[in-house]
């Protein structure tokens, strides 16, 4: 039996470790790109896998004075999509970054 401090030991080396990859995660999150569409692709907005706006795209067609309400709606369903698609590629890489680690059954870490 190994004793209490080998045990402490191990544990903190494990919480760093566990800590390291958390890191590398998220900053690999940042580089990501995902993009999200509204209107059959009328309206894209492209965002980082952490959810960070990096542009809109808005078809020359939807730029009428009469359809503004339609194109804030279409802008805001693309920002939605992109958010969407963000949480699954997160979800997605925290989950291969999480699976070799063992973990006690019911135990999620805060992504």
């Amino acid at each position: 039996m190994k004793s209490m401090e080998e045990m402490m030991k191990a544990a903190q080396e494990a919480a760093q470790t566990v800590q390291v990859q958390m890191e590398q995660a998220q900053a690999k999150l940042e580089s990501i790109e995902v993009e999200g569409q509204s209107g059959g692709g009328l309206v894209s907005v492209k965002a980082t896998a952490k959810g960070r706006i990096l542009g809109v795209k808005i078809d020359d067609s939807l730029l009428k004075p009469e359809e503004k309400g339609i194109l804030e709606d279409l802008v805001a369903a693309a920002f939605n999509d992109a958010r969407d698609r963000a949480d699954a590629v997160s979800n997605e890489e925290m989950s291969k970054m999480s699976s070799g680690m063992q973990l006690p059954p019911g135990f999620k870490l805060p992504f």
